[in-house]
């Protein structure tokens, strides 16, 4: 990627977002470069009228354009900080939208699970905030310096062309200086991001509210405080490297120019004594020098406010750019997708998440067939959760395919599958928002649906969670939540209205909540249920099932669960071992296996017996 690409697709955000203020900061930056040329002018012109003792016919068109000089640039600071601020503000929701358009378009979760790509996405989201506006900023600095110092050139180059090239001269190692600091910023902030994002974790902890019974239980605090802190201390030494260098070079550049400055008016006041410089030349040197090294200063600093930004824009075009790094399929994307009729055929699947990681799913050939309950059994890394995403298409097979009614999914946009799916996963959710919005997000069209409150208490009812629910303070409007205050309930009037805590559930409660969300879609063709009773009781968990076999009776149902009882009434049960079907068939036949499923129930079978008689 070329650096002005950055550039340019910066300053093409900010005008969708905002042209009429990006044509007017332009405007006002162009008249802020050219207004201390015009006073210059104009000064020498003065006071070579007031030394000639000319008639206030003379004076009177210079103080007036002093004046009017003056009045510009009053207005311009105040009215330029306004429009930057807008476009700065713009241009930064403009770039939020897209940002997370482009990752919403991400179907699968491969890069979710990529620590390189949520460091990238980290610093896009910096970048989409604060460099376009950065961008222009630095553009127009520039712009304004470069109208800046070429009309004091040209001022200067009639008084003497030799100090104008000396003045020149002198700047040019403080732009490449700055060039090559802001390299050297841009490499510390990459490296110092995966730091910044483990002292982030570590500070997050300490304030979790889940971390916080074990924090305290086990004494971890001072151990996540010291970790915090040695990342800081890490973060810190290198940026203070960079500082350091920045100091010394571009203090040492400062004492060269302001030599060159100095050495520039003692050769003018020299001239002016020899009488071979008028008054009003002395002023123009003078007011040239401090405009020339005031502008290219500017330049050098919104040379480096360019640099920086431009280059922390480039991750923000780089997570546009990102694809779902999975295996697509060539052809065309199937719009449309049948209500399953027949079944889901997973033919020889091969899967790994990387080239170089070991096989997760070795060659799975099988049918689940449409409107039976099939369950998955399988030690811990057997390859079950695998699976799941697999169906869900967060990921693509490496090799093989998944077949609905005979079409190859990876055929089918991953949104239109999605559509005919529902679940509840064991790592789901917790959504701070009101009781009625955590389940109505099952079915993102009930949320601007008039009477979904009705739907809503459906689904928890047959989850189980409804008494709950209407127990909590505004009950299914209570706000869910550790972390931010219920203040629904005061007016914009009462500003003594008191903050409402919101409140919380159990684990327990949350998987009811969660399952009740899921039911918001029972009407679809597949629901997959990972362990959905993994936090409830047994008298919850015989309820749980009992409430999904009545909604999805007739429906095809994939329940992957550690706890075999509540798996026993599937209509088929297939084993994974090693990434591979080990054994498939019905309760009674896979126990008159002997096998691994006959060898997983009666280990838990022995520990509930075991449990009962100890009681």
């Amino acid at each position: 990627m070329t650096r002005t690409r950055p550039t340019f697709e910066a300053l093409r955000l900010v005008g969708r977002s905002a042209p009429w203020h990006l044509a007017g900061s332009w405007a006002i930056s162009a008249a802020s470069g050219l207004a201390p040329v015009a006073a210059a002018l104009l000064t020498k012109t003065l006071l070579d009228a007031v030394s000639a003792h000319a008639a206030w016919s003379v004076l009177l068109p210079p103080l007036l354009g002093l004046a009017g000089v003056a009045v510009v640039l009053g207005a311009a600071g105040p009215v330029g900080t306004y429009l930057e601020a807008e476009l700065g503000r713009r241009a930064g929701r403009l770039a939020k939208q897209d940002l997370f358009a482009a990752v919403q378009g991400l179907q699968g979760i491969a890069r979710f699970e990529d620590p390189r790509f949520q460091s990238r996405l980290r610093l896009a989201e910096s970048a989409g905030g604060n460099s376009p506006g950065s961008i222009v900023r630095g553009s127009l600095g520039l712009a304004r310096a470069a109208l800046t110092t070429a009309g004091m050139v040209g001022a200067l180059l009639v008084v003497s062309p030799l100090l104008t090239a000396a003045v020149v001269v002198a700047a040019v190692p403080a732009l490449l200086a700055e060039l090559r600091l802001n390299r050297r910023r841009m490499q510390a902030e990459w490296q110092t991001e995966p730091i910044e994002r483990r002292e982030f974790f570590y500070t997050s902890l300490l304030s979790d509210v889940q971390a916080a019974k074990e924090i305290r239980l086990f004494g971890l605090g001072t151990f996540f405080a010291d970790r915090m802190l040695t990342e800081r201390r890490r973060a810190d030494a290198m940026r203070r490297a960079v500082d350091h260098r920045d100091l010394v070079l571009q203090g040492g550049l400062s004492v060269m120019t302001a030599a060159v400055a100095a050495l520039g008016l003692v050769w003018a006041v020299a001239r002016a004594a020899e009488g071979s410089v008028s008054v009003g030349e002395v002023s123009l040197v003078v007011a040239a020098i401090a405009g020339l090294q005031s502008a290219l200063a500017g330049a050098v600093t919104a040379l480096g406010v360019l640099h920086h930004a431009t280059s922390v824009f480039r991750y923000h075009l780089e997570v546009l750019a990102t694809d779902d790094g999975g295996r697509s399929a060539a052809a065309p994307a199937i719009e449309t997708l049948e209500p399953l009729r027949s079944a889901i055929v997973l033919d020889d699947v091969w899967f790994r998440y990387t080239e170089d990681s070991p096989w997760v799913l070795r060659g799975v050939s099988l049918t689940i067939p449409a409107g039976s309950s099939v369950g998955l059994v399988g030690r811990n890394g057997a390859g079950k959760s695998t699976l799941v995403k697999l169906l869900c298409r967060f990921y693509e097979p490496t090799r093989g395919r998944i077949l609905w009614d005979g079409v190859d999914l990876a055929q089918v946009r991953p949104d239109v599958l999605r559509e005919r799916l529902g679940a509840v996963f064991q790592d789901f959710m917790s959504y701070e928002l009101s009781a009625t919005e955590n389940i109505a997000v099952g079915d993102r069209d009930l949320l601007v649906r008039p009477h979904a409150g009705e739907e809503v208490r459906a689904a928890a009812e047959r989850a189980g969670i409804a008494a709950d629910l209407e127990r909590l303070p505004r009950g299914y409007d209570t706000l869910l939540s550790r972390v931010f205050f219920d203040d629904s309930a005061g007016s914009e009037d009462d500003a003594a209205q008191p903050e409402v805590h919101g409140s919380y559930l159990s684990g327990g409660q949350w998987q009811k909540l969660a399952t009740a969300r899921a039911l918001m879609r029972a009407d679809r063709d597949l629901m997959i249920l990972d362990e959905p009773s993994s936090g409830l009781d047994p008298a919850a968990e015989r309820d749980l099932h009992q409430c999904l076999a009545r909604a999805r009776h007739g429906r095809t149902n994939l329940l992957v669960s550690h706890r075999l009882g509540a798996l026993r009434d599937a209509d088929l049960l297939v084993t994974l071992v090693d990434g591979r079907v080990g054994e498939s068939g019905t309760h009674d036949a896979l126990l008159a296996l002997d096998g691994l499923y006959a060898e997983l129930f009666r280990a838990q079978a022995s520990g509930y017996q075991m449990a009962a008689e100890a009681s």
